[in-house]
């Protein structure tokens, strides 16, 4: 009987294709200055979503949530607070990273006590490897341990840009933004979380963007990389 291995084994050419449009999407996508205004289609903003959902994080915690903003009404309160920047409003979603304020005992064996559930293991199978993170994390100050997590949310924000690339949604992460004003607006420090970047979602206006057309600049292979 005839099987098609290809689409379990793909061949060389398939995988070279693909990297081939894996780097086309990243040579498309860029920081957009500005949005049409145009909704983005939820079963996209769902794929962008899941690859943010199954990013990677240290120790597989996650130690961050996302707020998935769509109201206009929002939007227009988080505007100031982002300094009028007008892809908050031109958008069609707004994502909101926040990252855990402390790495608390019951934030981190819940997230064990989750995976050992759905794994079907007994909670004791990862005590040991959880006992020693609880005291890694006890000698980090709460602000370290806060900038761990930030950091864990950044690797899903990159994530998150390469995915809306390749679904030719435009994505403009943003740092600029009065985070305490944004943390007091969402109630995320009663939460215990805090804001650490933000990722307007939509699609490019060529016609008000200037840099739509600007060649894309990078540094140089031969001084960007160092192989020893």
């Amino acid at each position: 009987m005839y099987c098609n291995h290809s689409r379990r084994f793909p061949t060389l050419y398939t995988q070279q294709k693909y990297n081939m449009v894996l780097l086309e999407d990243l040579q498309w996508r860029y920081a957009t200055k500005k949005m049409s205004g145009q909704a983005v289609e939820s079963k996209d903003v769902n794929l962008i979503l899941e690859a943010i959902r199954l990013s990677p994080s240290s120790s597989g915690l996650q130690p961050y949530r996302v707020w998935v903003i769509s109201s206009s009404e929002l939007k227009e309160k988080i505007s100031p607070i982002a300094y009028n920047q007008s892809q908050i409003m031109d958008a069609s979603h707004v994502l909101v990273f926040a990252a855990w304020d402390t790495y608390t005992e019951e934030r981190v064996n819940g997230v064990f006590a989750r995976s050992n559930g759905e794994r079907g293991l007994p909670d004791s199978a990862t005590d040991a490897y959880r006992t020693n993170l609880l005291a890694t994390f006890g000698k980090m100050t709460s602000e370290e341990q806060f900038h761990h997590a930030a950091k864990q949310a950044y690797i899903a924000l990159g994530i998150a840009m390469v995915a809306a690339a390749q679904l030719k949604v435009d994505a403009t992460p943003m740092e600029g933004f009065n985070a305490a004003g944004l943390d007091e607006l969402l109630d995320l420090r009663a939460q215990g979380l805090r804001s650490v970047a933000l990722l307007p979602l939509g699609y490019r206006d060529p016609a008000g963007d200037w840099l739509v057309n600007l060649k894309k600049v990078r540094t140089p292979e031969a001084e960007f990389f160092k192989f020893l």
